[in-house]
């Protein structure tokens, strides 16, 4: 006979109807972080990031949801802060290295893959637990391309795709609103809208990150007065 379910949820280990409790625990977790949304454009790629700020003498500019990782690769994170600002110092640390060794940006999908083997590797031994963390990895290398990984180490690449608490609205309009051929502009302006109607909380320029990956320029982080026209 069987040990009771909760017995599943105190390691990783498959129940007996082929669940993993503990992943499921951490996509969970995923869902009540702030949505970040990440699009592929016909020029770069676009990421829109809800920054969750609660303490109100908390400094804005102290909390980041996107992030450069090489010249043309930029990452958004949705989940628990500690793990994702954990792994962006990994996938910084593979670029890097692949950089000096290969004289090269690292391509989108290998260093999206490189990072899942990390998450999987949480799910596979006793005495740790999964990260609670889902990406967004967008970058440029013959064309423009997104990934999303969750924190059960899948790996799957999208036009458009978005992680956090409004993950389901803004996933059903960017499958009515995405175009092949939008431009960046078109593309931050959809992104805004949808996290307006998401309403998590009022938008201004110190809870919203934006920032781009653009053919022939690279990453770039847009100020506090360039995210305010947007708003």
């Amino acid at each position: 006979m069987y040990p009771a379910a909760q017995a599943y949820d105190r390691g990783v280990m498959f129940s007996p109807d082929g669940r993993l409790f503990q992943v499921e625990y951490a996509r969970e977790a995923v869902k009540r972080g702030a949505t970040s949304i990440g699009v592929t454009t016909k020029d770069g790629v676009v990421f829109v990031a809800h920054k969750n700020i609660t303490a109100p003498l908390a400094v804005p500019n102290s909390v980041q949801k996107i992030f450069r990782i090489d010249s043309y690769i930029g990452v958004t994170y949705s989940g628990i802060v500690a793990d994702g600002l954990h792994l962006i110092n990994v996938m910084r640390a593979k670029t890097q290295t692949h950089r000096m060794v290969y004289n090269e940006t690292e391509s989108v999908e290998t260093i999206a893959k490189d990072i899942s083997e990390e998450l999987l590797l949480a799910t596979q031994y006793g005495g740790i637990r999964p990260y609670a963390i889902s990406f967004l990895i967008g970058g440029i290398a013959k064309e423009p391309r997104l990934f999303e990984i969750d924190p059960g180490a899948t790996v799957a690449g999208y036009k458009a795709d978005a992680i956090g608490s409004g993950k389901a609205t803004a996933d059903e309009m960017l499958i009515k609103e995405y175009r092949d051929e939008m431009s960046i502009e078109d593309a931050i302006s959809l992104c805004v809208r949808i996290i307006k109607k998401i309403g998590e909380k009022p938008l201004t320029e110190d809870n919203l990150d934006i920032a781009t990956i653009k053919k022939g320029e690279g990453y770039s982080m847009l100020s506090s007065d360039k995210v305010a026209k947007y708003i």
